[in-house]
């Protein structure tokens, strides 16, 4: 009897999600819109009693969840990575920090406890590649200049995913507070991926090559799907979600010659499960709690749209080097809530991590980006001739100075010698920071350890945190001051490039001063929220860290040129170690 009423309740949610298929895209409106209006319509909250098992619907559903990270993994193969460029990585983190940030300090006024804000930031801070990619299509933008950079800011955001699913589950469960977060989930995910890829790499695109030269389909599916499965359970065993275990093996398989043949295989079943998954949020849903919070949905969708909007139009314009008309259509297409904001709300309500309000918070504010999406799009004349007469004439200067400048860029990669300086800076900028953050990453792990090495030490809390903050900080000040150089004369260089006496006449001076000054000052800013941010967990008491700030300052300030040269024999020191070639035996 029990296999009859899973059968009959299958067939109602199949059922549904094919009349959804059918209908939505002849009436334009996405079909992720449908499936949760079916789900609603066939839920157990109406009148009428289609379904009979929940639970088990909801099971199947997370396949469908597993095969999106795996189908996602294949498409941001290390190759479409690479190929990305710095410029859209960094505004798609721009705009997922901003994002994560707005939603957080949103839960915050409004009462939330902090991890439920910590949840509200993941739902707001990713946006939907379907309705994007649909409305880029149904616009007729595809061949337009600006879709490629917003196509790689989505694929950054897919892999930003991972890891804030990967977080949030470690939150939810209960197990990290911030430090954990920080000093040991993190580290262990990093370390977690190092291995699986490695190990991976190695093997499995060999074995799935092997199996399609033999001609036959069903093989190559069982095992890629065995890779896929197995890769989630050796995640969950070493604590982290099945999310990640997911992805990382699609990226392996992604490497693989038959690549393209396993999505074609895979892709059916995907759609299949991940109807089920959507059709199963709208079986949680009770239309009747969706009126409470109307109100605050409508706040959020507006924060949402607002906010997207602006970070994905700055991020595109500064980072990627878009025009502001470009910028703004980017954001346009970009402001709604993603796919993956349904997963991270059903993982924080299933582990008891926030309240059950969350599902219909979030879904109604998807639904209302959802509908008003293509009304902005279509505004999207009017709204840039408003933002144009709004802003002054000289912020427009700048920011026409601004996108010649790093238009100017773009030629540096047919010239070898100047791609090479670029390279070179941009190197020695990376590596600085990489080292920073393993002083500080050294120093958090210090301070959390030094109470179970030495538990009765005669240090204060307030005192430890200080001096390893004040050491960890003076250690850093080389590889600090190293970058500030780096980028100053990384900006010069790009001014001198972009700004051409042609073009710009008697403004080429002032204009290259100004954006030759932008790139150290962008850097010395980000180089205090990374410092911030990397020693969160050790931060002394605000006027003890206002003193030790002092007193680096007043260091830097006095003894600069001794910084200088200590980083240059580091620097020689390594470069050494990197080149040195090993001795012939004798």
């Amino acid at each position: 009897m029990h296999e009859i009423e899973f059968i009959r309740d299958l067939a109602c949610v199949m059922l549904a999600a094919g009349v959804v298929v059918v209908i939505f895209p002849r009436i334009k409106l996405p079909v992720l819109l449908g499936y949760i209006i079916a789900g609603v319509l066939i839920g157990p909250h109406m009148p009428w009693r289609f379904l009979t098992d929940q639970r088990t619907m909801q099971s199947i559903a997370n396949l469908g969840v597993v095969l999106l990270m795996f189908t996602l993994g294949i498409d941001s193969n290390l190759r479409k990575l690479r190929a990305l460029g710095v410029g859209v990585m960094l505004a798609a983190l721009v705009e997922v920090g901003f994002m994560l940030w707005a939603g957080i300090e949103i839960g915050r006024l409004a009462g939330m406890t902090p991890r439920e804000s910590l949840f509200l930031g993941g739902v707001v801070c990713f946006s939907s590649t379907m309705i994007a990619l649909r409305t880029v299509a149904d616009r007729g933008w595809r061949g337009q200049p600006f879709v490629a950079g917003m196509v790689g800011m989505l694929v950054s955001e897919e892999v930003l995913t991972v890891v804030l699913i990967t977080v949030l589950s470690a939150i939810a469960a209960g197990s990290a507070d911030t430090t954990d977060i920080a000093f040991t989930v993190l580290w262990r995910m990093l370390l977690f991926v190092a291995v699986a890829l490695v190990l991976g790499l190695l093997l499995l695109p060999r074995l799935l090559d092997w199996l399609a030269k033999r001609g036959r389909d069903e093989p190559l599916l069982v095992t890629a799907l065995g890779i896929c499965f197995g890769a989630c359970l050796l995640a969950a065993w070493e604590g982290f979600s099945v999310a990640l275990g997911a992805f990382l093996a699609g990226v392996v398989v992604a490497e693989a010659r038959c690549s393209d043949r396993i999505v074609r295989l895979v892709r059916p079943v995907r759609d299949m499960f991940a109807a089920i998954f959507f059709v199963a949020i709208g079986l949680l849903l009770d239309p009747a709690q969706l009126v409470p919070w109307l109100w605050p949905a409508l706040g959020l969708a507006l924060a949402v749209i607002v906010g997207k909007t602006l970070a994905c139009s700055v991020g595109a314009f500064v980072c990627a080097g878009r025009s502001p008309n470009e910028a703004l259509r980017t954001g346009l297409t970009m402001a709604q809530i993603g796919e993956f904001s349904f997963v991270i709300a059903s993982l924080g309500i299933a582990a008891g991590a926030v309240g059950k309000f969350l599902y219909p918070l979030t879904v109604t504010a998807a639904v209302v980006c959802m509908l008003v999406s293509p009304l902005l799009l279509r505004a999207e004349p009017a709204i840039l001739g408003l933002l144009r007469r709004a802003t002054p004439a000289p912020a427009r200067a700048l920011a026409e100075g601004y996108h010649d400048w790093i238009s100017g860029t773009t030629p540096a990669r047919d010239n070898a010698v100047l791609a090479k300086m670029l390279r070179r800076l941009l190197w020695h900028i990376a590596v600085n920071l990489v080292l920073v953050c393993a002083v500080f990453g050294i120093g958090a792990f210090v301070s959390a350890m030094l109470p179970r090495w030495w538990p009765h030490l005669p240090l204060p809390a307030v005192a430890r945190r200080s001096l390893i903050w004040a050491i960890a900080l003076f250690v850093s000040l080389p590889m600090l001051v190293a970058v500030y150089r780096k980028a100053d004369a990384l900006g010069m260089l790009l001014a001198e490039i972009g700004i051409s006496e042609q073009m710009h006449g008697v403004r080429t001076a002032g204009l290259r001063r100004v954006l030759g000054k932008l790139v150290p000052l962008a850097a010395l800013a980000g180089m205090a929220l990374l410092v911030a941010a990397l020693g969160s967990s050790i931060l002394p008491p605000r006027g003890v860290l206002l003193a030790l700030l002092a007193i680096g300052a007043f260091t830097v300030w006095f003894l600069w040129g001794s910084l200088v040269r200590v980083h240059a024999r580091m620097q020689a020191a390594l470069r050494d170690l990197i080149e040195q070639q090993p001795q012939p035996p004798p």
